[in-house]
């Protein structure tokens, strides 16, 4: 049996709400451990998309300390190559500091603007969040289907071998013929061939899953027991799809907006500054009098007035049809996500509806295949249909493995829209 090297979950992860989410519709199942969610942890805290995403949700936050600062300090020095004489002294030198201001609020309006985009960013990470688990959930059923369908194979390999041996008793006492013999162990053959298959695809698959987790693709990943399909009521669809993060991202897209007309119309007010000019005098030589080489300090104060601004009055009405585009693309994806929904949940049951025929189907050719083995004791065995039956036996539990995997996909897609 595979193992799988699973570390122990950092609950205080900012993405573990979304497995426990996740597992809240798919986590009724039997098999060892919460392996999924091990799982789910180990992506939510490796996947390279989702770090990159972080990082920049974490470089967008820094943006918020960037759009506080004021503008640059102007500092000047300048020499007179002519020195202008005046009453008091000779002109040397100026020196000067100038700090420009912008309106009343205006840097308020750049931090809110700075996070309303921070938190568009949120939402991305959150929606890619969902995309993985969704992902992950996928990849692991469909490694169960796999897993399980070697266990089928392996037990119906198992009971053809059974049926050869009865062929054999059946032909030394003239009740077979060595034809029925060569062809269940060609029914055999078969069999083996599908299992070797499906064990290559099965390291295939685990690759995928282990790409997903950013570990070695080789890394084991064990598949035990038995999944049973559980016994839950729809969800509520209307509250999970109002949080869901892709309506959010915008909403806060919008809200972004709402803050760049804000800093708009802070940006159309006059901006003011304060200075001081410092001017060094030489005294003059052989005479007395008050303030002779007294230095100048000239203190200033500059506005800068948009007269010219019908850029401003064009970006807000780009902002207000880039609002009205917003609320477009908002009521889109929604009615999107609702067809999705009602689309998985169709599928969802329908894959229960198969699992339930199927489990029925089967029950009924195994009772078949009662029946005909019980003629063995009266010397008499039909072969053929032994072989008919088995066949669709077969079908019958490689039909159910595929809807348990196809109720847990569209279980996985429900939760991924609607789940809060």
């Amino acid at each position: 049996m595979k193992t799988v090297d699973i570390t122990t979950p950092n609950r205080n992860s900012p993405g573990i709400w979304i497995v426990t989410v996740a597992l809240a519709i798919i986590g009724f199942h039997q098999l060892q451990g919460q392996s999924l969610d091990d799982l789910l942890q180990i992506a939510q805290d490796n996947n390279p998309k989702i770090q990159a995403y972080e990082l920049r949700y974490s470089a967008a936050r820094e943006k918020v300390s960037e759009a506080a600062s004021l503008p640059d300090t102007e500092l000047g020095a300048g020499v007179f190559v002519s020195e202008p004489e005046t009453r008091t002294g000779a002109q040397k030198a100026r020196f000067s500091v100038r700090q420009m201001l912008p309106w009343f609020g205006t840097i308020t309006a750049r931090e809110q603007y700075a996070a309303s985009m921070a938190e568009v960013d949120y939402e991305e990470l959150a929606v890619l969040r969902r995309q993985l688990v969704l992902e992950v959930t996928k990849a692991y059923y469909q490694l169960y289907a796999n897993y399980a369908l070697q266990e089928v194979l392996e037990k119906n390999i198992a009971l053809l071998d059974t049926y050869e041996k009865q062929a054999l008793t059946a032909v030394e006492v003239g009740n077979a013929s060595s034809v029925d013999v060569l062809r269940l162990q060609i029914r055999q053959n078969k069999l083996r061939e599908r299992k070797r298959v499906l064990e290559e695809t099965y390291a295939a698959e685990q690759a995928a899953l282990n790409n997903l987790m950013n570990r070695d693709p080789s890394t084991p990943i064990s598949i035990t027991g038995t999944l049973e399909l559980p016994a839950l009521e729809d969800p509520a669809e209307s509250a999970g799809l109002r949080m869901h993060p892709e309506l959010l991202k915008y909403e806060k897209l919008y809200q972004s907006v709402a803050s760049m007309e804000l800093l708009n119309r802070k940006e159309a007010a006059p901006d003011f500054g304060l200075g001081l000019d410092y001017i060094p005098v030489q005294e003059r030589a052989a005479m007395a009098f008050d303030d002779n080489g007294k230095d100048i300090l000239m203190p200033m104060v500059s506005l800068t007035v948009p007269i010219f601004n019908t850029r401003y009055d064009s970006r807000t009405r780009q902002n207000k049809l880039r609002q009205q585009e917003l609320q477009a693309l908002r009521q889109e994806r929604e009615n999107m996500l609702r067809s999705r929904w009602a689309e998985a949940l169709a599928l969802r049951n329908a894959a229960r509806i198969r699992y339930e025929t199927q489990e029925d189907n089967l029950s009924r050719a195994q009772n078949a295949e009662q029946i005909l083995l019980r003629t063995y004791e009266t010397g008499a065995i039909d072969f053929d249909e032994l072989l008919e039956i088995h066949e669709l036996q077969l079908s019958f539990q490689e039909n159910k493995v595929g809807a348990v995997r196809d109720y847990f996909w569209q279980a996985a897609m429900v939760n991924y829209i609607a789940g809060e």
